[in-house]
């Protein structure tokens, strides 16, 4: 049974829950469980992922509640957007995923031999790159971060990211010819 939501202190639970009170948690999770569920089903379509998705949500909610800052927000909000993010991760993460083609994995193309060269050839080319841009290339290219994870995460200003991957995709086709 949900309080309604001017009576429910989302702070005040959160609060509790960076101080280890689990039974804060439960009242979080029965206020506002069924509503980031119908958030994530939403987003990703499926009800078995969205519940996935709702329960990593609160452990991260749990682990973070010490890190939320009310003056950045509200709790609630900050509930919705954890959740939200994860269930557009989740899209972005199967948007990457490449089906597996037994009929095309059977054979060895001839173009995979041309592929091993590359490869190499990349990794020569990455290798004189400064590190900071290689990094920054790596982080955008490999592991999947958006240019403001990559300035937050390396503290540098994002404009400055953005050049650095520029010209460091302009260095990287020179040097691949």
């Amino acid at each position: 049974m949900s309080l309604p939501e001017s009576e429910f202190d989302y702070d005040a639970h959160l609060a509790a829950c960076a101080r280890g009170e689990q039974s804060a948690l439960r009242d979080l999770y029965v206020q506002e469980g069924p509503r980031l569920l119908g958030v994530a089903k939403r987003l990703v379509r499926d009800k078995a992922l969205a519940e996935d998705i709702v329960h990593e949500a609160f452990i991260k909610i749990w682990n973070g509640a010490a890190q939320f800052d009310p003056a950045r927000g509200s709790a609630r909000g900050w509930m919705f957007s954890v959740t939200r993010h994860l269930a557009l991760n989740q899209l972005r993460d199967q948007s990457r995923e490449t089906p597996f083609n037994e009929e095309h994995d059977a054979e060895p193309d001839e173009d995979a031999f041309d592929v091993q060269g590359h490869s190499a050839r990349i990794h020569r080319c990455l290798e004189q790159l400064d590190p900071q841009r290689r990094s920054c290339i790596l982080h955008a290219y490999v592991d999947g971060y958006s240019h403001a994870q990559i300035s937050q995460r390396l503290g540098t200003p994002l404009g400055t990211v953005k050049a650095w991957i520029k010209r460091s995709l302009n260095a990287l086709r020179e040097c691949m010819g």
